[in-house]
């Protein structure tokens, strides 16, 4: 039978850090998405803040994926929805498709696969969707940018936590 450990929790000045930027994060998307009209943006995109802020170092994290994996997924969507209408069956499809192309263009990000759903099942507009997506992972990625130098004493070593990004693209 396999056995496995948990691993160790950070500390806790990490786990504030995470806590406090996801929020801050998430609280900035409500207040642009909102208004827009795209509330359902939200859940795929409190799973990506999951990633940037609480698995750093974790390639799903990175810029590259969150942006990329995202925008990838959403025209999956669009282009399914184009061909397929905008049934739970085509959503289902969009759904799968989205983790093939984001495979293809190495920006593998587990939360875009529910955005290409989204797309199909609400049908928004293209233009005002996609720039309020691109929009909500630079902030994501951003604010996860700050978040991981809040706290760093410069010269000192650094807090413990972990560097982010890893990588930029």
């Amino acid at each position: 039978m396999p056995t496995s450990r948990a691993p160790t929790r950070p500390p806790l000045a990490t786990i504030a850090r995470a806590t406090l930027g996801g929020s801050v994060a998430l609280l900035l998307l409500v207040a642009i998405g909102g208004p827009l009209g795209h509330p359902l943006l939200i859940p795929p995109l409190a799973a990506s803040a999951a990633l940037v802020f609480a698995a750093p170092t974790l390639p799903l994290a990175q810029p590259r994926s969150v942006i990329g994996g995202q925008l990838v997924s959403a025209a999956v969507g669009f282009l399914t929805l184009a061909v397929a209408g905008g049934s739970a069956w085509a959503a289902a499809v969009a759904g799968g498709l989205a983790i093939g192309a984001m495979a293809l263009t190495r920006t593998a990000h587990s939360p875009a696969a529910a955005t290409a759903v989204i797309v199909v099942m609400t049908q928004p507009a293209v233009t005002t969707f996609l720039l309020l997506l691109l929009l909500a992972t630079v902030l994501i990625t951003g604010t996860g940018f700050l978040a991981a130098r809040a706290g760093r004493r410069s010269g000192k070593g650094g807090s413990g936590a972990a560097p982010y990004p890893a990588y930029w693209w």
